[in-house]
C-alpha cells in the first residue's frame, strides 16, 4: 500500500493517453472521492459531469478550450471529468462579498485534487484543463444555467512514462513558520 506522500509524489500531469477505456468502477471510485471532500458550510457546490463519448469529448477539446494553447490531446483520453459549480446565495455570494474568500472555488479544488489523487492510486494519468471556454461545456453537457463549469480533467491510461516531475520550490521558501 502507498502511503498518502508516495501517491502525492507520483501525480503528474499527463497529456498522452491509451485508447483503452477506464472501467466504470474506477471511475465511480475517482467520483466518490471527490464527492467525500469538504466544503464551506457543507454546502457542496461541485457538480461534475462525467463525458466518455468520443463525440462529445472531442467537442469539448474543441469548443471548450479558449484559444491559443493548442490541447488537440484533451480528446485522445478515454475520460474527461467536467467539474462545476452551483452556488448558494448565503455562502457563495454574501459570504465571499464579506470576507473577500471564492468558498467555491476553494471547495472544488479540494474536490477536484481528490479525484485527481484517486485516479493517481489507481494507476491512471489525469491533467487539470483550466483554459476553458464555459457556455460551450455547459451546453456540451447539457447542464443547466445555474450551474457554472469552472475546469476539466482528463483521465485515462498514461501512453507513456511521467515525464520527470518539474521542480518544486523547497519548503523553506514556500512556508514560514509562526512560533
Amino acid at each position: 500500500m502507498n502511503s498518502f506522500l508516495d501517491i502525492v509524489n507520483q501525480r503528474s500531469s499527463c497529456r498522452s493517453y491509451r485508447h483503452d477505456p477506464v472501467p466504470p468502477d474506477m471511475i465511480e471510485k475517482i467520483i466518490e472521492a471527490a464527492r467525500l471532500a469538504p466544503s464551506a458550510c457543507n454546502r457542496q457546490p461541485w457538480r461534475f459531469a462525467v463525458v466518455t463519448d468520443p463525440a462529445l469529448r472531442a467537442k469539448l477539446a474543441g469548443d471548450g478550450i479558449l484559444p491559443g494553447i493548442g490541447m488537440d490531446w484533451i480528446k485522445d483520453a478515454p475520460v474527461i471529468l467536467v467539474l462545476g459549480i452551483k452556488k448558494s446565495f448565503v455562502t457563495h455570494q454574501v459570504a465571499p462579498a464579506i470576507s473577500g474568500v471564492d468558498y467555491p472555488l476553494l471547495d472544488l479544488g479540494i474536490a477536484g485534487e481528490h479525484a485527481v489523487l484517486q485516479a493517481t492510486e489507481l494507476g491512471l494519468g489525469t491533467c487539470w484543463i483550466g483554459w476553458i471556454r464555459q457556455e460551450p461545456i455547459r451546453k456540451t453537457v447539457d447542464w443547466p444555467a445555474d450551474i457554472a463549469p469552472q475546469a476539466m480533467i482528463t483521465i485515462g491510461w498514461p501512453a507513456e512514462p511521467p515525464a520527470q516531475k518539474t521542480a518544486r520550490l523547497p519548503a523553506c521558501e514556500t512556508t514560514k513558520w509562526c512560533n
